[in-house]
């Protein structure tokens, strides 16, 4: 077996200790167009993109898997489509169930 040693720079470094993928845009409550964007900017380097959100964000989510699929012509596809639930304790100490979704959008070569 023969072992490699990789430099990480200090961006690599801090992606892979905080567990966000660079090809990952999770969804919050910025405007639609914001998220569209990031989206596309991230098209552009990776083949495939996921979109993730979770509760009340879940509709906008899918509202920006569908922008980039009818509104862009630049040959985008939706791939998988997953939804789950997150149990999270509220903080009066409660735990509850929460949805998610994610959603993977593929460049077209």
């Amino acid at each position: 077996m023969s072992t490699e040693n990789k430099v990480i720079t200090s961006t690599e470094n801090k992606v892979a200790t905080s567990g966000q993928n660079r090809d990952t845009v999770y969804i919050g409550k910025k405007p639609i167009m914001a998220y569209v964007t990031s989206t596309l900017i991230q098209l552009a380097t990776f083949p495939q993109v996921t979109i993730k959100a979770r509760g009340m964000s879940i509709g906008r989510a899918v509202d920006v898997a569908q922008i980039i699929l009818r509104k862009t012509d630049a040959g985008h596809s939706i791939g998988n489509i997953k939804i789950d639930s997150e149990l999270l304790e509220s903080q009066d100490g409660r735990s509850r169930n929460v949805s998610t979704i994610e959603i993977t959008v593929k460049r077209n070569n």
